[in-house]
């Protein structure tokens, strides 16, 4: 059951894992619900396949951002400054997920998860068909980019809202002890996801053969087009599924206490985040830079890479992107269940040092211009990120309380996503440019130690109540 606390309490009666932050000893370090059943199964289902929507959409964008659009949106600018351009619209959803997970969890936390995930599905699914039916710089000018530029803002934005309100469906229903494991499965969309974005891509390309005039004037929008079918399933599941009762059990407690011992939450659930947990929402952003920061080199810039400076053809390329994508999720599901037996904070920190030594060895590696070293390149580049991502499902709602826990979840999340998904896909090609493929590895070692210094900081989480 959920505390309440007295006006003008200097801290909320339940909080997260680090610094002075406290849970309410009222509460079962196991709290939540007590058996499994057909209603968890369905929601896990139902979360993974709603993450596998918003993040097929977003990363189908990434594929084209280094496939296609320097020479649909930024043919005047060259290859090199197109390339940046592309990754720099790549980019912009990353500032826009902060704002998101501010304005989608002010929703989550006061309305309900189910309501705002239904939300920021239709607004994902309709910037992604609009971006498929945009036309090219060739025809509409600088509105061409321009317009590509809010589409992907809106990306962002729905994304941004997303991920906590998923990863607080399984986590707030889990089973005692089994936070972990079903915490997995909204983690385990964007493994699913970037092997439809990768298989799309794929399979439109063979189907036009080997005319790329084909594939830059209508085939790269075919996996955007397609994109609305599985929005309308997803929004089916969505509609199926209850609230949580960790929200349901929250708003009862509120409705049913004296109104003297109630502390009324501000009219911003993120203020309440910053004003208790900002600690929390900085620390976590660090630890889990390294992990975004790995994915989006793997899922977007590799793949630029690969065709620009190594010259593999693109159906090799993207093989390789479905066949990673089955070693990154692998390695969700086995380091969701080890965090659930040794913690999740020992799992995330095997991540970031492993990211650490990887991240000088791998453009050396690339380099070698072998087709075996670049498979190698991106299966160990995105089994690193799962290790991390695995636990990071059940960490982030177990270090907020219930009443900002959208909000503080997903702007830790999404802080991350700043840190390490905005800025090195966008300096990494003038960086590679400029001083080769080691710069970019010594930039993402750095990152790698920022986030093992961050992590180390974090209090083990695993057996907190929620």
């Amino acid at each position: 059951m959920t505390s309440v606390s007295t006006p003008g309490a200097a801290e909320p009666p339940v909080a997260g894992p680090v610094g002075r932050s406290r849970p309410d000893p009222s509460t079962p370090r196991h709290a939540g619900p007590s058996k499994e059943g057909p209603g968890i199964r369905r929601v896990a289902v139902a979360s993974c396949m709603g993450t596998t929507i918003e993040f097929y959409d977003f990363f189908i964008y990434g594929t084209a951002a280094a496939l296609v659009f320097p020479t649909v949106f930024f043919p005047a600018l060259g290859s090199t400054a197109g390339t940046v351009a592309s990754f720099a619209t790549f980019a912009v959803a990353f500032i826009a997920r902060p704002v998101g997970a501010m304005l989608f969890g002010h929703f989550g936390d006061r309305i309900g998860r189910k309501k705002t995930l239904i939300s920021t599905l239709l607004l994902m699914g309709i910037s992604t068909l609009l971006i498929g039916l945009l036309p090219g710089a060739e025809t509409i000018g600088v509105a061409a980019p321009i317009i590509l530029v809010l589409l992907r803002f809106a990306q962002g934005f729905a994304v941004g809202g997303e991920w906590a309100g998923a990863t607080l469906l399984t986590a707030e229903y889990a089973p005692p002890g089994r936070r972990g494991l079903y915490a997995m499965f909204p983690q385990l969309g964007p493994a699913i996801a970037f092997a439809l974005s990768s298989g799309t891509f794929l399979f439109t390309g063979l189907a036009l053969g080997d005319t790329n005039d084909a594939f830059l004037n209508y085939g790269w929008r075919i996996p955007f087009l397609l994109s609305i079918v599985l929005v309308g399933i997803g929004l089916y599941m969505r509609l199926a599924i209850e609230e949580t009762p960790v929200f349901r059990a929250e708003q009862e407690a509120r409705r049913n206490a004296p109104v003297a011992e109630v502390e009324t939450p501000r009219r911003l659930p993120f203020l309440d985040a910053l004003r208790y947990q900002a600690k929390e929402i900085f620390l976590a952003g660090g630890a889990l830079a390294i992990m975004f920061a790995f994915f989006y080199m793997g899922t977007a810039y590799l793949t630029s890479y690969a065709t620009s400076e190594l010259g593999f053809d693109r159906p090799f390329v993207l093989m390789v992107g479905i066949a990673s994508s089955l070693v990154f999720g692998l390695a969700i599901v086995l380091s969701a269940l080890y965090s659930d037996r040794f913690g999740r904070k020992k799992v995330i920190m095997v991540s970031c040092a492993f990211s650490v030594v990887w991240a000088l060895v791998l453009f050396p590696l690339l380099d070698t211009g072998s087709p075996i070293a670049f498979v190698l390149g991106m299966m160990i580049t995105l089994a690193i990120f799962g290790i991390a991502y695995g636990p990071c499902g059940a960490l982030l709602p177990e270090m907020f309380a219930t009443r900002y826990r959208y909000t503080g979840a997903g702007l830790g999340y999404n802080f991350a996503g700043v840190l390490g998904g905005a800025i090195p896909p966008m300096i990494a090609a003038p960086l590679a440019a400029s001083y080769g493929g080691i710069a970019i590895g010594i930039m993402l070692a750095g990152i790698g130690l920022v986030s093992l210094i961050c992590t180390a900081a974090l209090v083990e989480t695993r057996d907190r109540a929620l």
